[in-house]
């Protein structure tokens, strides 16, 4: 089978962690790099081998062979980009968040469509080894059936300092990590059929909002309270593990720091630790998030091909309404109807 070639475009922060991501796997291969600062693109092309590089994106699509483009460019460039791929009949692969509205992402998943090309975002949050064991668990029915459930994500770990632009962002957190755990809810519970949201802001060095609350009922009928925060400073810093804790009628499932995922019921209590795969080109920091990339773009690869896909535009269109869904109810101190 041929490798599919694809171009990277935007080569800043986590591009050193998605271009590595995509070189674990076979069948696929980065042909070009695009950054607006040549000299960025220049960088990356010599970190990781890639052959050409372009601070034109119009030049790049016109000369290249592609059967996909990677999008890890600012949310703003998000839209215009994929219409240069897709007017093109090129594949599109796309880092969260979607777009910067919701309107932008409607839009963005109707241009591939109308084009005949396929859209998959790039959310790997769901793919991280502790939360697809724990959804195992889950669904294996050891516990019974969930009805109530807290998903966190609270921290106060510097993400500023290799990641400023975000400090300069209007809407953050719930575009940032929202994107994220709202999308693990809905992984884990299936569709929200109400939600109610609350947002802060306690830093005062940056624009949008690093404190949200979303309380919301699932289609299956779960309660599930999603937090997350930039501002809590804990006794114990969990930074980037996501802590989740369901409740139901046998029993309680729990994942703790350390990828610790406690099942307790009537019997007592079974712990088990899933700690992810350590890549040599991973931040060991972000570790559980750099190693469920490459099970993330797996997915996609997938669907590429044709296969089955979890990360498909369409679906992931139902995290973004989440997102600006809680927006509104943060802004009108209503209930939101989905």
């Amino acid at each position: 089978m041929d490798k599919l070639k694809f171009a990277i475009f935007g080569t800043g922060f986590w591009a050193n962690f998605q271009i590595p991501g995509w070189q674990e796997l076979d069948g696929v291969t980065c042909v070009a790099a695009y950054n607006r600062t040549r000299s960025k693109a220049d960088t990356m092309a010599r970190k990781f081998g890639i052959p050409r590089v372009y601070d034109d994106a119009e030049e790049l699509l016109e000369k290249e062979e592609l059967d996909f483009v990677d999008i890890c460019t600012d949310v703003n460039t998000h839209l215009p980009v994929t219409r240069l791929a897709a007017g093109r009949g090129i594949h599109v692969v796309c880092q969260k968040p979607m777009a910067p509205s919701l309107k932008q992402a409607q839009e963005l998943v109707d241009t591939c469509t109308s084009s005949g090309v396929k859209l998959f975002i790039n959310e790997n949050f769901r793919w991280q080894a502790p939360i697809r064991e724990f959804k195992r668990i889950l669904d294996s029915g050891q516990i019974g059936t969930p009805f109530k459930a807290r998903i966190s994500f609270c921290s106060a770990f510097p993400v500023f300092d290799n990641q400023p632009f975000l400090a300069e962002l209007e809407h953050f957190i719930l575009t940032d990590i929202g994107s994220h755990v709202l999308d693990i809810s809905r992984f884990l519970f299936g569709e929200a059929r109400t939600l109610y949201c609350s947002t802060h802001r306690i830093n005062p060095n940056i624009k949008g909002e690093d404190v949200a609350n979303v309380f919301m009922r699932m289609e299956k009928g779960v309660s599930c309270y999603v937090e997350m925060s930039y501002a809590s400073l804990l006794e114990k810093e969990a930074f980037p593990q996501v802590l989740i804790l369901v409740e139901a009628s046998r029993g309680s499932l729990k994942l703790s720091h350390d990828y610790t995922i406690r099942i307790t019921t009537d019997t007592g209590t079974e712990d088990k630790v899933v700690r992810p795969k350590l890549y040599d080109w991973i931040d060991p920091e972000y570790a559980v998030v750099h190693s469920s990339i490459v099970d993330c773009q797996q997915d996609v690869l997938n669907g590429l091909r044709g296969e089955t896909s979890e990360m498909t535009g369409t679906d992931n269109l139902k995290t973004v309404e989440l997102v600006w869904g809680s927006y509104r109810s943060a802004e009108t101190n209503e209930l939101i109807k989905f």
